[in-house]
């Protein structure tokens, strides 16, 4: 019984998600949702703190990252980004299709994906318009990217910051190891998009100028290039990369509120607390589904090792399971029963690259679909054979380059 009742309100959770009707936040139902779970004791109180304390953490970085980018937003980083590719992709959309992965492969590894979907991708599509060519080669980038260039930085997603908690390495271990797979699967993204819009890339648009007059943000450039720094350094001396977060928000933030570019209420809303309460509620809906019997079952199917077969088998068991339940589910059910670091990050590339299936296999997903809707019409069965193309062959090959990678490395 309390099995059932775990499973109906994780259901019901991820189909709100989803949906999100009126654009409510997701935290509506996911509250009740883990509150009802506590009152009828499919999960005990102390169990639901537990988990809610162990994400906490996790929480608190992810909305460090979110208000980082929206300052970077603020002082003008994604203009200059846009003005950059405008100004030199001027008759050519190779070279805008090159620099669009550039800009989203290096925004979704630096600050997260959501920033590669919120503010990276209108930038792509009006610079698209300014160049008067297809645009929709380039959104699928965007979101593609969002997925498989998260691979990087324990700070590129949210299911990093979660395995790279699991997974028991450090800050720079952790980005040592996923180099590899991360140019991997941007290296077949890039290739296998180019070949699916093959026709749409050969359009040339007309002469155009050159767009805006270029401005490069310098100083939040440097802050960006110091928190990075931070972020190992700070891990090498045991501490959170969340301070490192922190302190850029803290620079970026002065400057934004002294020059009036910025506003608290802006950051406020970066941070965006009730999603972060839906994290928090997703966690203890999940760990409610494992406690009363999923995790053993799930246990019994996944592979043992860290050979190369057993890694591509977490990753697809991980990709399979993102696409059912959303990745943000997925990985808080895996991460439990795996153990070693090399499974951790199996898991997470399948949860990372996976989602390029299905619109519901990231949030990430159905947030770029708002965003694109005005300019372009992407139907699900579409998204899924673009998908279907690009997402096995992505998976493998980022499989097997962790698998080098860990014997690199040494982890």
């Amino acid at each position: 019984m309390g099995l059932t009742l775990a499973l109906l309100a994780l259901a019901v959770v991820v189909f709100f998600a989803a949906v999100r009707p009126h654009k409510w936040p997701e935290a509506i139902v996911a509250l009740p949702a883990a509150g009802m779970l506590v009152g009828f004791g499919v999960i005990s109180v102390p169990d639901a703190l537990a988990e809610v304390n162990r994400l906490l953490p996790v929480v608190g970085f992810l909305a460090a990252v979110l208000v980082l980018a929206r300052l970077c937003d603020d002082e003008g980083v994604f203009r200059a980004v846009g003005a950059a590719m405008a100004r030199t992709s001027v008759g050519s959309q190779s070279k805008f299709y090159s620099k669009v992965f550039v800009a989203a492969a290096v925004t979704t590894a630096v600050l997260s994906l959501d920033a590669t979907v919120v503010l990276l991708t209108p930038v792509v599509l009006a610079t698209a318009r300014m160049l008067a060519v297809p645009p929709k080669a380039h959104a699928y980038a965007t979101v593609h990217l969002a997925n498989s260039a998260s691979l990087l930085l324990p700070v590129s997603n949210l299911t990093n910051l979660l395995a790279f908690t699991a997974a028991g390495i450090s800050f720079l271990q952790f980005t040592a190891v996923m180099a590899l797979p991360w140019m991997a699967a941007i290296a077949v993204e890039f290739v296998v998009l180019r070949w699916v819009f093959a026709g749409e890339l050969a359009v040339v648009g007309p002469p155009r100028p050159s767009g805006e007059p270029m401005h490069v943000p310098v100083v939040p450039l440097v802050v960006l290039g110091l928190t990075l720094i931070g972020f190992g350094g700070v891990s090498m001396l045991g501490f959170s990369p969340a301070w490192a977060a922190l302190a850029g928000v803290v620079v970026l933030g002065a400057r934004g509120l002294v020059r009036r570019t910025s506003t608290v209420r802006g950051m406020a809303a970066a941070a965006d607390v009730p999603f972060l309460v839906f994290v928090l509620c997703l966690g203890v809906v999940v760990a409610a589904v494992i406690t009363n019997g999923l995790g053993a079952a799930v246990r019994d199917v996944l592979p043992a090792g860290q050979g190369l077969a057993a890694l591509l088998g977490l990753a697809v068991v991980a990709a399979v399971l993102s696409n059912v339940v959303n990745n943000l589910p997925a990985v808080l059910v895996l991460l439990p029963l795996v153990s070693s670091p090399g499974a951790v990050l199996a898991v997470l590339i399948g949860v990372n690259i996976g989602p390029n299936l299905t619109y519901v296999g990231s949030l990430a997903n159905l947030l770029w679909r708002g965003v694109v809707r005005r300019e372009i019409s992407v139907r699900a069965g579409e998204f899924s054979r673009v998908g279907l193309c690009t997402v096995p062959l992505t998976l493998v090959v980022a499989v097997l380059a962790l698998w080098l990678s860990m014997k690199l490395v040494g982890v």
